[in-house]
């Protein structure tokens, strides 16, 4: 087995464990699972990036004695992203800690009740939604409410609404501009 196929097999092997760290309800482990996939990652980077070359910036004079400086830069994007969303879990795996003095992350009420609603009460949701389906010459939410969120201006609301733009209409004559003149 070649050395990139030795570092394939050990990226799949990282994928596989992150992902399977991350599927735990301890924060701890989501953590681990995130810091294995984080390290795939780089590693699969490192994998595309190729043979190892000159630095582009050395102005070496074949371009195919130079090495591809994008995978580097992702890697390094990749570092970043890694260490800011690992300083969020270690945070939130501390305030877990301080206030249940566990890292397990437990379903909350609505959660059970959500998993708990069978397809008869989804039904009845179902029938909520027909009102909207009665009145399909509505091409509004504000219908029949005093104040709409928009207010169309006429000439005639405002004294500084200036109207005299041409305009293509049946009634202009030709040579006329057509604007209005009331």
């Amino acid at each position: 087995m070649t050395v990139s196929g030795i570092l394939i097999v050990i990226m799949a092997i990282l994928f596989a464990a992150g992902v399977y760290a991350m599927l735990e309800r301890s924060l701890t482990r989501v953590l681990i699972g995130f810091l294995l996939l984080g390290n795939a990652v780089n590693l699969f980077l490192l994998i595309v990036m190729g043979r190892p070359g000159v630095a582009p910036f050395f102005g070496a004079g074949d371009p195919e004695d130079m090495s591809d400086p994008l995978p580097q830069a992702l890697t390094l994007t990749a570092i970043v992203i890694t260490f800011a969303v690992s300083a969020f879990l270690l945070a939130l795996i501390y305030r877990s800690w301080q206030l249940a003095q566990a890292d397990i992350v437990h379903d909350d009420e609505e959660d059970v009740a959500l998993r708990d609603r069978g397809t008869v009460e989804e039904d009845e949701m179902d029938d909520e939604t027909s009102i909207e389906d009665e009145d399909d010459d509505a091409t509004t939410d504000f219908i029949g409410t005093e104040t709409a969120p928009i207010t169309v201006l006429h000439h005639r609301d405002l004294e500084a609404i200036r109207d005299d733009a041409p305009a293509d209409r049946p009634d202009a004559r030709p040579g006329s501009d057509g604007g209005d003149r009331s």
